[in-house]
């Protein structure tokens, strides 16, 4: 095999198969990189069995073909050749010799024919615009169980139907759900358990769409989900098992709430939870007077109060959670105002964008802890 490809391509899509590559691989091979000429295009794939990625650059291909080289040694050696076209000649004995420029180098690779192969992806069922995906992501990713025990809440549950887009995660002590409308064109209903880290390769393409009009089409079968979006292609085995009935979780309705500004909300967690308990990171929120005080208890490292104004005139109530947990939506949403809804020290909060607010509905329910 023999092509010659730009250093600028060439960097761009190895470093979306880095996330996908096998780190502690027990497979040698799947700490490689498949690459594959033919016709005018090289081919990229990662896979850790899995979850697997296939990318494209443009090239000029002088014998058709495949090997595999070291995922992460490719793209750090690559990226220090300069921005010129860099051609790439594999040997029978599977060695690749890099060529660009006055620089040569000859990377040890392995036989194309060890390498899983990817699975097919069927029809598409939906179109979904990329950066409403990863936007339905950044606002649910941080959810998701990481206990590996609990495999039905080690990924995030995507709903789509004809007039709604879904997705919904929770580990147990707090539950994240995003709501939008579908776009044109949804028909049927479909669900599917997205492992966590199939999420975040996902975020990482979708993000990589830009401003263009580009479509991502999603498909699944028996054992796989599958994403495209224009050559590339990420495909993922599905998560086994029920994911739980996030419905009955959901508060129903709310005796108080308060319209807090999300930034100075944020900064002041932030700033108490420093002096939290460093295993439980608790934080006390105090209701009382048109009042909102986070503090911390006293610890060996000290203690801190900070205090909002805010519209509120109902019994002083206090409630403990983990400042983890609430700066999570609090940096992945974006809104000027948040609202906190709560009943009592015993029941779950909940913070939502504030009333008004266009375009998509945002539930964070948080779990309080009895400090």
């Amino acid at each position: 095999m023999e092509f010659t490809v730009s250093k600028a391509d060439l960097v761009r899509e190895l470093g979306l198969t880095q996330g996908v590559v096998e780190k502690k691989a027990t497979l040698p091979v799947l700490s490689n990189v498949l690459l594959e000429a033919a016709g005018d295009t090289v081919s990229i794939s990662a896979t850790d069995l899995e979850l697997s990625i296939r990318c494209q650059a443009p090239a000029q291909v002088s014998a058709e073909g495949g090997g595999t080289l070291p995922a992460k040694k490719l793209l750090d050696y690559v990226r220090l050749l300069p921005d010129a076209e860099i051609r790439v000649k594999f040997s029978d004995t599977h060695w690749a010799t890099l060529t660009c420029g006055r620089s040569k180098t000859r990377i040890a690779g392995m036989a194309r024919d060890t390498y899983p192969e990817m699975p097919p992806m069927p029809e598409p069922l939906a179109e979904l615009p990329p950066g409403l995906l990863a936007a339905m992501i950044t606002r649910t990713v941080f959810a998701i169980a990481a206990e590996e025990s609990r495999f039905t809440l080690n990924g995030a549950l995507l709903v789509l139907k004809p007039e709604t887009l879904t997705m919904v995660a929770t580990d147990g002590h707090r539950l994240s759900l995003v709501e939008y409308p579908s776009p044109a064109g949804m028909s049927g209903e479909h669900r599917a358990l997205i492992p966590r880290k199939a999420m975040l390769e996902l975020a990482r393409l979708a993000g990589d769409a830009g401003s263009g009009e580009e479509t991502l089409q999603f498909a699944m079968d028996e054992n796989h989900l599958f994403f495209r979006m224009g050559p590339r292609l990420l495909a993922g085995r599905k998560l086994a098992g029920n994911f739980p009935d996030y419905e009955r979780v959901l508060p129903r309705s709310h005796a108080h709430t308060v319209t807090l500004p999300r930034e100075e909300f944020r900064a002041a967690i932030e700033r108490v939870s420093q002096f939290s308990d460093e295993r439980s990171r608790a934080v006390k929120i105090r209701f009382a007077d048109n009042e909102a005080t986070i503090h911390s208890s006293l610890s060996e490292s000290g203690e801190s109060e900070e205090s909002l104004v805010v519209d509120y005139t109902g019994p002083t109530t206090e409630i403990g959670f983990n400042a983890l947990y609430l700066l999570d939506f609090l940096r992945a949403t974006q809104e000027e105002h948040v609202e906190f809804h709560f009943k009592d020290p015993q029941s779950a909060g909940e913070l939502t964008p504030a009333a008004g607010e266009p375009g998509y509905r945002y539930r964070y329910v948080v779990m309080p802890m009895r400090i």
